[in-house]
């Protein structure tokens, strides 16, 4: 692998005026990935019901794979063997993979947190394994992406001052020794972590910093708090990392939350809800949220969204889209699929025109409306 030049892994073109909204250049090894930017989930190596062709058609420069399923299937040695994720997948763009901390803490009772690193019960057949930091470094290095992640604990919410204390402390521990195993020329990121207490999220954040890490995620966070809450701490704590690296945000979220964080300093998502709410037949329009499945859409033969310029909408009616999905047919998920994904992206691109030509608050009010009026009718 090609090492990147000392300085050339982020820059940022332009700041917006009236918020902390910023658009950048993220260089990978495997190109360029514009911000503010969106990552389709690709959890076992595919983005649900889309092949590498239509990620491409649609715009995706950058998913994210998962290094703890990819562990339990196929096995990260023979994601390695197959020439990486890359190949094995036939991506040829950028990859970030999460270090597998979010699903051991989504393990609950089948799950151990140990200094050494988390004991775990297979969610597949039961079988009992290990990852430290030290290993999850391992095994994403063996995947291939180019974005790999520290190895933290995830807090629940609600979680008391003295549990979150600690974990934070175990996380900025473990950081460290991410630091240490990582030998590839592959982007670390160090999570932030300390749950809804400020004084924790600044003492993670320092101690992270003076790591050096090639860039910063907001972890613990859309694990259940109010949406208020999550705005105050990625507001808190976004500006105590460095100006010159992306900032990521895991596992968010919806258009609104996309937007604030946005204007809060955020440069990347990701989050299952434009795949996982397209294979429940909900769908993203300019009008608000669409269920395919009420009978009003029975006779109803326009697009799904008139202004949208995707393939579904150009081709398909709400009447059939609605008559794949009753009929449970596979193509009702793969075309929802290439729409709310096509959404979120065209989404992405259009806040970072506005960024650089001067018009994100007014974007954001925009959506806001948008986003309120879709919540007063049901579609």
């Amino acid at each position: 692998m090609k090492k990147l030049s000392e300085g050339k892994v982020f820059q940022i073109i332009k700041l917006d005026n009236s918020s902390k909204a910023r658009a950048g250049v993220l260089h990978t090894l495997h190109g360029v990935v514009h911000t503010p930017v969106f990552m389709p989930v690709g959890t076992y190596g595919t983005v649900k019901t889309c092949s590498p062709n239509e990620l491409e058609s649609l715009g995706a420069e950058i998913i994210l794979g998962n290094a703890y399923h990819l562990y339990l299937r196929p096995g990260h040695n023979i994601v390695k063997k197959a020439g990486g994720l890359h190949k094995f997948m036939s991506w040829n763009r950028s990859i970030l993979t999460d270090s597998g901390g979010f699903q051991v803490f989504s393990l609950g009772a089948n799950r151990e947190i140990t200094e050494e690193g988390a004991i775990f019960k297979s969610e597949i057949d039961g079988s009992k394994h290990f990852f430290s930091p030290e290993r999850s470094i391992e095994i994403q290095t063996a995947i291939g992406a180019d974005i790999i992640m520290n190895f933290d604990e995830c807090t629940p919410y609600p979680c008391d001052y003295e549990y979150a204390k600690n974990s934070m402390e175990l996380t900025i521990r473990w950081a460290k020794r991410c630091k240490k195993a990582h030998k590839s020329d592959q982007l670390l990121f160090g999570i932030v972590q300390g749950s809804v207490y400020h004084d924790l999220r600044r003492k993670c954040a320092e101690q992270l910093v003076e790591m050096d890490f090639d860039g910063y995620a907001l972890g613990g966070l859309s694990v259940g708090e109010e949406k208020e809450m999550m705005y105050e701490i990625v507001g808190f704590t976004t500006p105590l990392l460095p100006k010159n690296k992306p900032h990521y945000l895991m596992g968010v979220g919806t258009p609104e939350n996309i937007v604030e964080a946005v204007s809060l300093g955020i440069d990347m998502f990701d989050c299952v809800l434009p795949t996982r709410n397209a294979r429940n037949g909900s769908l993203f329009t300019s009008e608000g949220m669409l269920k395919i499945k009420n009978a009003k859409f029975k006779r109803d033969f326009t697009p799904l969204d008139p202004k949208c310029k995707c393939y579904t909408c150009k081709n398909f009616t709400r009447a059939y889209l609605r008559h794949l999905f009753i009929a449970n047919e596979i193509l009702a998920h793969r075309l929802h699929t290439i729409h709310n994904l096509h959404f979120y992206l065209s989404l992405m691109r259009g806040i970072r025109r506005s960024i650089i030509d001067g018009t994100f608050i007014k974007l954001k009010s925009d959506i806001n409306s948008l986003i309120s009026k879709g919540q007063e009718s049901d579609h």
